[in-house]
């Protein structure tokens, strides 16, 4: 949606004149502009958060080379979404929203489900481990076919050693 879209549309809902809804939705967004450039945060409530935040110069690689680059610092906007905007757009965790009783448990609750923690994580670092199946399957598929070769052999000599007892 774009600018213009968003003031033609609010000028219907609100029955105001489009020239007008689109004045003050330029007056918002500059407003919002001179507040980040001093440095300071934008809260709009249930939408979410626009900050400014300074990054430190550092020391990156360039992933083609490996050569080491100098990164200067710099500010960079960073936008929160809020806990409305997550829900509305399906993008909330899952069990955020928990009822205020559930929020009080008790200590030992707490403390179990943090021991409980990190064995999810321990689980979750094992689970690339199992892409290497893949190369196991090469593997497997020469070994019956040097079972089956012997096998032929050691029978040959039986039958031919029961031919001889005879």
């Amino acid at each position: 949606m774009t600018k213009n879209e968003l003031a033609r549309e609010l000028a219907e809902e609100l029955e105001l004149p489009r020239k007008q809804v689109a004045e003050i939705i330029e007056a918002i967004l500059e407003k919002m502009m001179d507040v980040l450039k001093s440095g300071d945060k934008v809260q709009l409530t249930p939408f979410g958060q626009f900050k400014v935040r300074d990054r430190a110069a550092r020391i990156a690689r360039n992933p083609k080379t490996g050569e080491p680059i100098k990164v200067p610092a710099k500010r960079v906007l960073k936008f929160i979404a809020g806990r409305v905007l997550k829900e509305a757009v399906g993008t909330a965790k899952r069990g955020a929203a928990k009822p205020a009783a559930k929020k009080a448990a008790p200590a030992k609750k707490a403390a179990a489900a943090k021991k409980a923690a990190p064995a999810k994580k321990a689980a979750a670092k094992k689970a690339p481990a199992r892409k290497a199946a893949p190369a196991k399957k090469a593997a497997a598929k020469k070994a019956p076919a040097r079972k089956a070769a012997p096998a032929k052999k050691v029978a040959a000599k039986k039958s031919a050693g029961r031919k001889k007892g005879r």
